[in-house]
């Protein structure tokens, strides 16, 4: 290798770590918002209801990752947003889980009283 080929291939690999430095910003914009509008999804399916420990460990683990954005700390944001994005679904799937089941236990006790009411009519 020349000096001049070595002297590129250094200025390229500067350029391409200083680029990834720099849009390390923006992945972690990104998944705080997203995982902003997980938790307010999850709250919103009921969450808060049905899953109280799940949400409120993606609440914490969201105010963690705007902490570190403010502290620019890009890394930790992104990684604090992925886990309360990842609570928050796991909140939201435990909501809809149990209005499943309360649903269900509803139309089997429907189910029950209408039997009561054929066997009643029938004798």
């Amino acid at each position: 290798m020349t000096i001049r080929s070595t002297t590129w291939c250094a200025a390229l690999a500067a350029a391409v770590l200083a680029a990834g430095c720099s849009s390390m910003k923006t992945p972690a914009t990104a998944s705080v918002a997203v995982s902003k509008a997980a938790v307010a999804d999850a709250a919103g399916a009921g969450g808060t209801q049905y899953a109280p420990v799940e949400m409120d460990s993606a609440r914490q683990k969201l105010a963690l990752a705007n902490k570190a954005m403010s502290d620019k700390n890009y890394k930790q944001a992104d990684e604090l947003a992925n886990q309360a994005q990842a609570d928050a679904k796991l909140a939201q799937g435990k909501a809809d889980s149990g209005k499943a089941q309360l649903a269900a236990a509803a139309l089997q006790d429907d189910i029950r009283v209408l039997r009561e009411e054929l066997n009643r009519a029938s004798k």
